[in-house]
């Protein structure tokens, strides 16, 4: 995870990595250059109560993102639109994430952090509300949207917000943390909505997360220190000037490829697995917790891939990907062809995304904070465009030319990470200053 260079009045801390075997995964070094530079420092200290409170909340969160994707058959008909309209509940909420994750530091201005925390878990809470008592489609929009600001201001300051929480050591098991909730909620949200939507139906799931988001704002708010904000440097959230960096500019359009090609797949499981593959509810449930479950597994395992070559699993994961939704076409009407399909699916995509962070931390090291808001933006934006396309190509077309476009997006990926890679390798980037500047020698 990124971890951008952290001041106070008391102690300057840097981070900088040390790369392993040419393009591979770095090492992540933390040091205390106050003491170097004579200046006495005091160990902050370390609120994990609050980095528990914030972990609950990501998992309701990425729950209340997600669980449309196991829900758009019911919810389609009970709204009585198709399921491409229900899906566009996520294009907008990632609309929104991204309009949020680019503005919210300007607009929070000086407000307390923790206010802001408590003012957006509040949001989810009423999002979840409105999208289970929508009384029509309009209605279920307007909770979606409430939800896409949520993800992009939390997701934009996660970071932040956790050195403000634990000592600089302790940031990333603090950021570990936040991403277990993460990937618990990847797990369990589908299927958990699948059978929770069967049970008292999807109204009910919904409505189901709205107890876990109030206790969360109720731990927050008890264990979460008092986190005024510092004067900014003027500029200094212009994330817009990191595309001067051909580096950037292309690992960014590579990594929004990817979500964009993913989701336009993702979104429409359900109605294929009920369509073509034929499958209740029950087995539904059963195949969207492979998929998690996979995911799980694949999120520990990239990290031996990584170190055999960043650039080289980033490429070659979108073009399994690819192959994937072509076999879907063909064999998707087989049920345990789709069981393994969509288990090997889960097992790489879900797993991509450390790597991409990866890939930041190490061409952005001394402006990972502004690299990761304009990460959240480009992933939401991506998330958004994906879901719409695909939507639009189901209604009209059918599955086939949806789950078509998604293999060639995630070529593209392929072939655009592929292009970053060799963009590193020639040093052609105005970022090596950069990095340079914010690096701390042993």
């Amino acid at each position: 995870m990124l971890i951008s260079r952290f001041l106070s009045k008391q102690m300057r801390w840097q981070i900088f990595f040390s790369v392993e075997h040419g393009e591979d995964v770095m090492t992540l070094n933390i040091s205390k250059s106050a003491k170097g530079a004579g200046i006495e420092t005091r160990e902050q200290p370390a609120y994990w109560s609050g980095v528990f409170a914030m972990t609950l909340c990501v998992f309701a969160l990425i729950a209340s993102e997600f669980m449309p994707v196991s829900l758009l058959s019911p919810i389609a008909t009970d709204l009585k639109v198709s399921e491409g309209w229900v899906g566009y509940g996520i294009a907008i909420s990632g609309a929104f994430a991204v309009l949020t994750s680019l503005s919210i530091s300007s607009l929070a201005g000086s407000m307390n952090r923790k206010n802001l925390l408590l003012l957006l878990t509040g949001l989810m809470c009423i999002s979840g509300l409105i999208v289970g008592l929508a009384p029509n489609y309009v209605i279920y929009m307007i909770g979606r949207a409430l939800i896409g600001v949520v993800i992009g201001g939390f997701w934009s300051m996660s970071v932040a917000v956790a050195m403000r929480l634990v000592p600089a050591h302790s940031v990333p098991k603090a950021m570990a943390i936040f991403n277990g909730g993460n990937a618990l909620a990847t797990v369990v949200a589908a299927p958990l909505g699948s059978y929770l939507g069967g049970i008292m139906g999807w109204r009910g799931a919904f409505l189901c997360l709205v107890p876990v988001g109030l206790i969360a704002l109720a731990w927050q708010w008890l264990s979460l220190p008092n986190m005024q904000t510092e004067q900014r440097k003027a500029g200094s959230g212009y994330v817009f000037r990191l595309f001067k960096s051909r580096l950037v500019t292309l690992g960014m359009l590579g990594v929004g490829a990817f979500f964009m090609g993913q989701f336009a797949l993702y979104t429409y499981l359900r109605p294929f697995l009920e369509t073509v593959t034929r499958v209740d509810v029950t087995r539904l449930s059963l195949v969207l917790l492979v998929i998690g479950i996979a995911g799980f597994v694949g999120t520990t395992l990239i990290g031996t891939f990584l170190k055999m070559g960043m650039y080289r699993t980033l490429a070659v994961i979108p073009v399994l990907m690819a192959c994937i939704a072509l076999a879907l076409i063909a064999f998707g009407g087989s049920v345990a062809a789709a069981f393994v399909l969509l288990g090997l699916w889960g097992l790489v995509a879900t797993a991509a995304p450390v790597g991409w962070w990866s890939w930041l931390a190490k061409s952005l090291p001394d402006d990972a904070e502004s690299g990761g808001g304009l990460m959240v933006a480009v992933v939401q934006l991506s998330i958004a465009l994906g879901s719409t396309t695909g939507g639009m190509l189901f209604d009209t077309v059918g599955y086939r030319s949806t789950f078509a476009l998604s293999a060639i997006i995630l070529l593209i990926a392929a072939g655009l990470t592929w292009l970053t890679f060799l963009t590193s390798r020639s040093g052609s980037t105005d970022h090596n200053e950069i990095a340079q500047t914010g690096a701390v020698t042993q």
